[in-house]
């Protein structure tokens, strides 16, 4: 139970300080809470405005298949393949796009109407005019100061803190200011409301040049993945103006789109080029040949070939069909051979132009793909990027991979073709009779038929680029347009005011507890029992303001009870007998109360039937007169130790406050006080009286200052050791400690003068008696108020 009582005792003397500081703590909190309901009533509010989109594909790339695929599989070309929606990711926070969205709006020049806790951001049907920067002086320094707008008879003027002039101008002209050329005019879209009306007295504008606005925005713009498996993206952005974060949104969607639209029809436009420029070839050798066969006719005088000519080219029909399309592939692959001599790695190559060779035209898929995605990447890279390198080593295998493939294709061809020929002169062999001139009618009609077929299907070809070009479906699909959330994101009103309410009990909690760290003073009767084994006879509690400094008869104060108990605790230290008990009353410095203490104690002993002497020895700095002040200039110690005075009864003289007790007041101040308490009539001066008394008080001075109290120390029976609390340092304790120990004073206790109520010890802070003054709950409020002042 003991050890539970000491636990418990010392949780209320952790907790007693701050306790005690109560008021402190709500008065904290209190205005906390009012500066953090400030802060968010003159924060602007900030609104998060999100959008939604599917990235159709995101995760698709084309399919590796020849010898690219092959390279591929072997590991040669890592990270091709993988997912590419962290690209498209990218591609939204790029400052390319924002850059192409921030061109076509206007947000350089935000313009705000001044209010009393904060200044409002106007836009669409609310803003009264549009300023547009149609120049930007790129070395132009401006602080960022605000421009005060003025609108009087269709006339505008702009004033600011940076301007060395005001600028006046009509409305849609350009204003020439230091940093930019502006155009400003009315908004037709202006709603003239009554709160409209206020606004326009108090407008204002801030300039950012526009790469400061494209870093705020893409600063400013989120763009995450809304679940890991999928190919959702979200976007948003934290914004005061709800409908321009809105405009913003939306327009980077729209504007990624345009991206992707670009993209795709790169390599259909190259091909449509391509198929453009040979059908222009082709076209005029097909005229060349056909006049050719006119010219040929006209020259032989051929209108028919004879029926059995017929019969006989109808065996060769097969031959030379198969041998007109061997030519055909041929003239293609030579075609595209000589192409991709000429491109570099920066052109995409022709597709769907007719060729037979499956693994060329795979290979010429993968090699356009990687061609446009390194074109990508010099956006925003330059040619010395690892990555750029890396797709141009793997662009020049896989160029060579499709030259190979075409190489392999032409042998093939030339081989098939030589077989075709080897039939063909079979076949001529059994027409032999046919005339010359129908052998060379045949071999032209044969070229315009290779013409003909070859220009027929770059004709289709480029009728499919076309419908190709034309299909402009959206990359990225609208699931949700822009909206703005209904609460905003700032400030967040419970976390200020949870911060707020943090601080009101963490700042007072610090204030105490660091007080109470750095405490180098006594201000209970624990910090004396925790620190020295020398017994506290007393708390004295701290006089009122209203109180007198002397206790009376039948005085049932606090002040009057605890020098009652000082008194019964003292008898437990003075020894019995017959003559008169003498105490000595002293501290470690002046102002701990000493003097105070004395008078009141010769009081408290003087009840009954003792009799009190208390004699005034602290020469150097006489206290003992302030109590009765028509006694300053008295005859007292000083003149008796001086020999001015033989008869000590000349010295003795009654108090004012009770019959039993008398006092020797200090008398003048001598100039050698030290010798006069040594001369040996202190001591004679005690002899004489102390058969009169039975307590003789001696009121002496401070140990630490003078030698004085030494000097007549070992008179005494007893040494009242007076510490004030809040007032007395720890150090005194220790030094009243080592007077004590080493027997320099005799029977020493300490009593610890002036205590407040919060810090007396258990039952001194209550009154003696059934009439005890009880305080109401707004008195006990008010004295913790003036304690705590």
């Amino acid at each position: 139970m003991e050890k539970g009582n000491s636990a418990d005792l010392n949780i209320r003397e952790i907790l007693k300080p701050y306790l005690q500081k109560r008021l402190l703590f709500l008065i904290s909190i209190f205005l906390m809470l009012i500066v953090a309901m400030y802060f968010i009533k003159s924060s602007v509010p900030v609104y998060k405005i999100k959008s939604t989109v599917l990235i159709k594909d995101a995760q698709k790339m084309s399919s590796a298949s020849g010898d690219f695929g092959i390279l591929q599989s072997l590991g040669a070309m890592p990270g091709m393949g993988t997912s590419s929606i962290e690209n498209e990711i990218d591609i939204f926070k790029s400052k390319s796009i924002i850059e192409d969205v921030l061109k076509n709006v206007n947000f350089q020049t935000p313009v705000y109407a001044k209010h009393l806790l904060y200044n409002t951001e106007l836009y669409g049907d609310n803003l009264p005019v549009i300023i547009r920067v149609v120049n930007e002086r790129k070395d132009a320094e401006f602080s960022g100061e605000p421009i005060d707008i003025s609108i009087q008879n269709n006339m505008v003027k702009l004033h600011s803190k940076d301007f060395s002039k005001d600028f006046t101008s009509p409305f849609d002209k350009v204003i020439r200011l230091p940093f930019a050329d502006i155009i400003i005019s009315k908004n037709k879209d202006f709603k003239n409301s009554k709160e409209s009306s206020q606004n326009l007295s108090n407008l204002f504008f801030t300039y950012t040049d526009f790469e400061g606005t494209v870093d705020a925005f893409r600063k400013g713009l989120q763009v995450n993945l809304s679940n890991k498996e999928g190919t959702i993206i979200e976007l948003s952005l934290d914004y005061p103006e709800k409908e321009k974060a809105k405009i913003f949104l939306n327009k980077i969607v729209l504007q990624y789109n345009l991206y992707a639209i670009e993209d795709k029809n790169i390599q259909s436009k190259r091909s449509k080029d391509f198929i453009d420029e040979r059908i222009n070839l082709i076209s005029r050798e097909l005229g060349d040949v056909e006049t050719q066969k006119e010219r040929f006719k006209s020259t032989n005088n051929i209108v028919d070939l004879p029926t059995e000519a017929k019969m006989n080219l109808q065996l060769k029909e097969g031959t030379k069909g198969r041998l007109l399309d061997i030519d055909t592939q041929l003239e293609l692959n030579r075609d595209l051979q000589n192409f991709l001599s000429k491109k570099g790695v920066s052109d995409v190559l022709p597709v769907n132009i007719g060729l037979n060779n499956d693994a060329a035209t795979k290979g010429i898929l993968d090699y356009n793909e990687l061609v446009i995605q390194r074109n990508k990447l010099l956006e925003n890279a330059t040619s010395e990027n690892p990555l750029v390198k890396e797709i141009e080593k793997q662009l020049a295998l896989m160029k060579s991979s499709v030259n190979q493939s075409l190489s392999k294709n032409e042998v093939s061809l030339d081989f098939a073709r030589k077989r075709m020929l080897s039939e063909m002169g079979t076949s001529e062999g059994k027409i032999s009779q046919i005339p010359f001139q129908e052998k060379l009618f045949r071999n032209i009609e044969r070229q315009q038929q290779i013409k003909e077929n070859l220009y027929l299907i770059l004709l289709q070809k480029r009728e499919e680029a076309a419908i190709t070009m034309a299909i402009t479906s959206e990359k990225a699909r609208i699931i949700d347009q822009a909206y703005a959330l209904r609460k905003p994101v700032s400030p967040k009103k419970i976390w200020i005011l949870g911060i707020a309410l943090a601080l009101g009990v963490i700042l007072p909690f610090l204030y105490i507890f660091a007080k109470i760290l750095l405490k180098n003073k006594i201000e209970k009767g624990s910090d004396l029992t925790t620190n020295t084994q020398i017994p506290l006879l007393a708390e004295i509690p701290r006089l009122g303001r209203k109180e007198k400094e002397y206790i009376e008869t039948n005085d049932t104060s606090q002040v009057a009870e605890a020098f009652r108990i000082l008194v019964t605790n003292l008898k437990y230290i003075l020894p019995k007998k017959d003559s008169a008990k003498i105490i000595l009353v002293t501290s470690s410095v002046k102002g701990e109360g000493k003097t105070f203490v004395s008078v009141n104690l010769s009081l408290a002993l003087s009840s009954g039937v003792n009799k009190v002497l208390i004699i005034g020895s602290d020469i150097r700095n006489p206290q003992l007169q302030r109590f009765n002040n028509n006694m300053k200039n008295a005859t007292g110690l000083s003149e008796y130790l001086h020999g001015e005075v033989q008869d000590p009864k000349a010295i003795i003289h009654p108090s004012n406050f009770h019959s039993n007790c008398d006092f020797i007041y200090s008398g003048s101040i001598p100039p050698n006080p030290a010798e006069l308490l040594e001369n040996g009539r202190y001591e004679k001066l005690i002899g004489e009286v102390s058969g009169q008394y039975n307590y003789i008080i001696l009121d002496t001075a401070p140990l630490m200052l003078v030698t004085d109290t030494l000097l007549i120390s070992q008179i005494a029976d007893a040494t009242v050791y007076v510490v004030r609390s809040e007032f007395s340092e720890k150090e005194f304790v220790h030094f009243a400690e080592g007077k004590i120990n080493s027997e320099k004073i005799k029977k020493a206790a300490f009593v610890l003068n002036d205590v407040h109520a919060s810090n007396l010890g258990y039952g001194n802070k209550y009154g003696y008696g059934y009439h005890a003054d009880v305080e109401k709950w707004w008195q006990r409020l008010f004295n913790f108020k003036k304690n705590n002042s």
